[in-house]
């Protein structure tokens, strides 16, 4: 890694990408610094450690949400755009043969996803506001100072999350790519700092602490190697191409395999089942709890079914874990039917006078890609919801260590770090091969 890092260095032209990505970064970070107007950071901060859903928000945003800065949104309105449109992709044949249509499909297809997180981001903007307001954390919410500050609140995270798209833009364009999951990458590392000072007044105030921050510690550790080595194993199908003789020249007769990756649907799984368990967190926003306002004796049915929902879906309950991690092996086996159609490899071995040694062409092809697709997508899920699951199951059994760097977070940035150096080696591959003149 750190031998990659210094070959694109030593390189002029990778030299400037880096150097202009950093300043990006750097812009990022100053926008999670500022503040944004008629809002109170220490309400915001109280919000935010309550161990729910603003929790997880808040650290994608590298801490800018608890601070109630001008990208609080960070790019979660564009992430789940994406979402959107990707799975609109398969459901809608306009957007489908979008797709198709190679570059120009992909640009036309880039500004639908703008329009849709644009949407998106008034929606979270306004729902954000309303929270804040509840919590007293705006300082102005009546008469014509609260409608102005709500415009103010509202319009300026609204800018920030599509600033942040804009700024993921221009790495692609001069930077070194991957401009979205570098500023997502940004953000979560710049957590780390103080992930540490909590673990250092932690043990500073109870030294029986430091066998539990020691074990975490050690656990991170592991967690790294294991979604490295998960990012890298894969299943390998072999491959055999009939021989075929074209005039004096032969083709064919070579052998190949078709990988099959563990880790082939990324964290995406995760972050469907993190929006869906985050659904009744959302409509919360809009809705205060009737419960909270009432006796006991004259709570009816109804209300308690909320505040039991309600409570199943904190994070700090342990059906919420279990929940979550069914729903990532569900969700993980729907993303992989969408990008991954064993039919149509079968047809293409087909096509090319391919197959699989033992396996007669056709459906039998296709029948055994889908099984060795089952259970690898099956290991692929279950590694997914360890990770995704254990700062909740080590909350439930340590509540008084807040455990912010998630599962999710240690995925993402490894995860980012990995494709980063991939990007580099290629940029550099391509710079450094030999001519054909030479």
């Amino acid at each position: 890694m750190l031998k990659t890092m210094l070959n694109a260095w030593k390189t002029p032209e990778l030299r400037k990408k880096i150097l202009y990505t950093l300043l990006i970064i750097v812009i990022f970070r100053f926008g999670c610094a500022l503040t944004v107007p008629f809002l109170d950071p220490m309400a915001l901060a109280g919000m935010v450690s309550d161990g729910n859903i603003f929790g997880y928000l808040d650290t994608l945003s590298g801490g800018a949400l608890s601070k109630g800065t001008v990208f609080s949104l960070s790019i979660q309105p564009y992430i789940n755009a994406q979402i959107i449109v990707q799975l609109l992709t398969y459901a809608l044949p306009p957007l489908e043969s979008l797709q198709k249509e190679g570059e120009e499909g992909r640009k036309k297809l880039q500004k639908i996803t703008g329009f849709v997180a644009l949407g998106i981001s008034i929606v979270m903007a306004y729902a954000y506001y309303l929270t804040m307001r509840s919590r007293g954390a705006v300082q102005f919410t009546t008469g014509f100072e609260g409608v102005f500050a709500a415009i103010v609140i509202i319009s300026t995270f609204v800018a920030g999350s599509n600033l942040i798209v804009w700024l993921g833009n221009l790495v692609n364009e001069n930077g070194i790519g991957n401009g979205i999951s570098i500023i997502l990458f940004a953000g979560i590392i710049a957590r780390v700092p103080t992930d540490l000072i909590v673990m250092f007044q932690t043990v500073k105030t109870d030294p029986n602490n430091i066998f539990a921050v020691l074990f975490l510690l050690i656990i991170y550790v592991f967690m790294i190697g294991f979604i490295v080595l998960m990012n890298e194993a894969e299943r390998r199908i072999p491959i055999s191409y009939a021989r075929r003789v074209v005039g004096r020249k032969q083709y064919g007769g070579q052998n190949s395999y078709i990988p099959i990756k563990i880790a082939m649907s990324g964290v995406m799984p995760i972050i469907f089942a993190m929006a869906f368990m985050s659904i009744p967190a959302t409509i919360e926003m809009f809705i205060a709890d009737p419960a909270k306002s009432m006796a006991a004796a004259d709570m009816n049915f109804i209300q308690k079914v909320y505040s039991g929902l309600l409570h199943f879906f904190s994070y700090r309950s342990g059906w919420y874990a279990v929940v979550y991690f069914i729903l990532i092996i569900a969700f993980n086996y729907f993303y992989v039917s969408m990008i991954y159609n064993p039919v149509e490899i079968a047809n293409q071995l087909r096509q090319s006078n391919g197959g699989i040694p033992g396996i007669r062409p056709g459906k039998p092809t296709s029948d055994f890609i889908q099984r060795v697709l089952s259970k690898i997508t099956l290991i692929g899920a279950v590694c997914l919801g360890i990770i995704a699951v254990f700062p909740i199951i080590f909350g439930l059994f340590r509540p008084d260590m807040q455990v912010s760097m998630a599962g999710t977070s240690i995925l993402i940035i490894v995860s980012v770090a990995l494709e980063t150096l991939r990007t580099l080696e290629s940029q550099m591959m391509m710079r450094h091969h030999k001519g054909f003149l030479e």
